[in-house]
């Protein structure tokens, strides 16, 4: 179950960290209203804050969530961007989840 808590609560603080990102990318690049710089805030905020949850330390969070980001990363060039992966997209994917899954998992002392 913690496995489960852990990298759900990756993927939360992923999308949390893309849209953060990708409301300013529509503003700048698509012209769209500066508007969307406020949610775009919230979720940046949002981020930061779902990283704390985290009850290990920062260094090591943010090694595991790189991986995780990585994936929902890929996810939303699929569903957003609509532009399938690739195959070696696939493998970086499950390469990265292996290592997010050492660094997250491992017993520690």
């Amino acid at each position: 179950m913690d496995a489960l808590r852990t990298f759900g609560l990756f993927g939360l603080t992923a999308l949390a960290e893309i849209l953060g990102c990708y409301l300013p990318w529509l503003w700048l690049k698509q012209g769209r209203s500066a508007w969307l710089l406020l949610p775009a805030a919230l979720a940046l905020i949002a981020f930061v804050w779902l990283l704390s949850l985290h009850p290990q330390a920062s260094g090591r969070v943010y090694a595991a969530y790189g991986g995780v980001y990585i994936s929902a990363a890929l996810l939303w060039l699929w569903a957003v961007d609509g532009i399938r992966p690739a195959s070696a997209d696939l493998i970086g994917v499950v390469l990265c989840l292996a290592g997010a899954a050492v660094i997250a998992l491992a017993p520690r002392h």
